[in-house]
């Protein structure tokens, strides 16, 4: 043998081979238990323990017939006693706290032939929205217009808020200064004036009745007795059940209501309006047995001992089969749903016998059974914590999604113009790392869209729930999208290992990984002279800033909760 041949073998024996099917295993294998042990202690420290105890809880009624009545032998007025007459009012509804004016428009009724003196008023208060006078209450108002009272309905108070910034004390102010508007009329009895709230306005009427303490009486239609956090929370997570969604997707709103919204000057989420004083006055509480959005049993009870805690036993209860949230028959979503049987009538004679100060004969508990599939979560709280972890992760998510598809956009015109000219790879994207990238990215896109389109069917299930509509037949993708979406990203993650295993090969055969390290190693991976994952800059960037995005999306669906098994 000559020495040239044994030199050229001596190099042969010198340069550094692949790692072994076994040593790859062996190097993957850490790096998947790791990856997976990183999500799963995510997805662990942000669950959300709460009490789901009791269930499925009733309040029974002492009879099914809905009816008011008095101790009096006069014949009381009621529903098309009178005529109606309409007349507008503008008044400039100012924000305490900023000063803002908003111009708010009052449709007043009033009895036409009712006595000139001493009659009651009512003002009604709007729920979530933006309703205005002439489309909110129209026929609750004018029955009870046609019954005797004076009513008012406004505008809603909304100024430059959204739904998520409501201003609760501010809307107070301005109900009061109609309530005022009413009792300075010549025909209304200032003592005399009440209010009808309903849902989001029962919020606000615990204001009100805090700054006004001559309000008469309240009828409130499917009240929001607790929190925003614990009420908002309830009814997601009620409905998501009744939809038929996955446990998973449910644990989803358990992590959302217990953001530290007071981070981003949302501060509504916590106000505390469940006192005595704003059950201090004759109370009339109306609910619908289809009604999917309020915790009637705990807020009925709630009730209940704030009245008696302010010594007032005035509180009666009416409870309708088949009504919604609104007390309405059918979906709401479409125009003309009429009340439920006999509301309407019960309302106004409560109304007008209350107003009278006349003694109820007929039993305060009454209609259908209350009933309540899960508790309140008012375990619910803020964690200011996990608020900043899942804000960063996902806006991060955000931004870097947006960078991937600029990166992705200018990769593909360099790649089309370098074919047309002959140029040459534009990307120069190693086969094991581009053909990955390539299907990974595909593979974790399909995961997030499948996520979005399980979450949204939920979401569209229950506004049709929430609207009196009967709950899916089949689950569907609320259901098997969660466990499918879990899989996937068990084999990402598997598949991710392996990548970042070949990394670490093409650096050990590059002479990174040996003691000491060869010299100008660094520099000739970074110039592309000895490529890792691609020969041209352009095509490193992709790389990694994909992959970066890819991993990022594994990391918000811990922070959700699909790592928890």
């Amino acid at each position: 043998m000559t020495d040239s041949s044994q030199h050229a073998d001596g190099t042969r024996a010198a340069r550094p081979t692949g790692f072994s099917r076994t040593k790859r295993l062996m190097v993957t294998l850490p790096i998947f238990i790791i990856l997976l042990g990183i999500l799963v202690t995510v997805s662990t420290n942000t669950r959300i323990e709460v009490e789901d105890t009791p269930r499925a809880m009733s309040f029974a009624t002492l009879t099914p017939d809905t009816a008011v009545t008095f101790d009096t032998e006069d014949e009381l007025p009621g529903a098309g006693t009178y005529k109606v007459r309409k007349q507008y009012r503008t008044i400039d509804a100012k924000r305490p706290s900023t000063g803002e004016v908003q111009r708010v428009r009052v449709l007043i009724r009033t009895p036409e032939g009712a006595p000139s003196k001493g009659l009651p008023g009512m003002v009604f208060m709007h729920g979530a929205g933006y309703g205005t006078c002439d489309n909110s209450f129209g026929d609750i108002a004018t029955s009870m217009a046609s019954a005797g009272f004076v009513t008012a309905v406004l505008d809603k108070p909304v100024w430059s808020t959204s739904d998520l910034n409501r201003d609760y004390g501010g809307s107070a102010v301005v109900y009061d200064q109609v309530i005022d508007m009413l009792r300075s009329m010549d025909a209304v009895d200032g003592h005399k004036v009440g209010i009808y709230a309903t849902s989001e306005a029962t919020w606000i009427s615990s204001y009100l009745l805090d700054i006004d303490d001559d309000v008469a009486f309240q009828i409130l239609l499917s009240p929001m007795v607790f929190s925003p956090r614990h009420s908002l929370a309830f009814l997601a997570v009620q409905n998501f059940a009744l939809a038929g969604a996955n446990g998973g997707y449910q644990s989803i709103v358990r992590r959302v209501f217990s953001f530290d919204l007071a981070m981003f000057h949302l501060d509504n989420i916590d106000i505390r309006t469940s006192t005595p004083k704003a059950f201090s006055i004759p109370t009339m509480v109306a609910y619908g047995s289809k009604d999917v959005m309020t915790a009637q049993v705990q807020g009925f009870k709630e009730i209940l001992a704030l009245a008696h805690r302010a010594g007032n036993w005035d509180v009666s209860l009416r409870s309708y089969p088949i009504a919604n949230h609104v007390l309405r028959l059918g979906d709401e979503s479409m125009s003309g749903t009429p009340f439920a049987d006999d509301y309407v009538d019960d309302m106004v004679a409560w109304a007008v016998g209350t107003s009278r100060g006349l003694k109820q004969t007929s039993e305060r508990i009454a209609g259908t059974p209350l009933y309540q599939s899960i508790p309140v979560p008012r375990g619910l709280h803020a964690h200011r914590v996990m608020t900043v972890y899942g804000t960063i992760v996902l806006a991060l998510m955000a931004v870097m999604m947006l960078v991937s598809l600029v990166v992705s956009l200018v990769a593909l015109v360099m790649h089309i113009r370098n074919r047309r000219r002959g140029l040459g790879p534009a990307l120069g994207l190693r086969e094991r790392f581009g053909g990955a990238l390539l299907m990974l990215t595909i593979v974790t896109l399909v995961a997030l869209f499948v996520f979005l389109g399980g979450f949204g069917e939920v979401v569209i299930a229950v506004v049709h729930m929430a609207w009196g509509s009967a709950p899916p037949d089949d689950s569907g993708m609320m259901y098997w999208s969660w466990p499918f979406i879990q899989v996937v990203c068990i084999v990402l993650l598997w598949a991710w290992s392996r990548v970042f295993a070949g990394i670490i090969e093409a650096l050990s055969m590059r002479g990174v990984l040996r003691w000491p390290m060869r010299r100008g190693a660094l520099r000739q991976i970074a110039s592309g002279a000895q490529p890792v994952v691609a020969t041209t800059r352009l095509g490193r960037v992709l790389f990694w800033t994909v992959a970066f995005t890819m991993l990022l999306i594994l990391l918000s669906f811990s922070f959700w909760g699909l790592f928890l098994f």
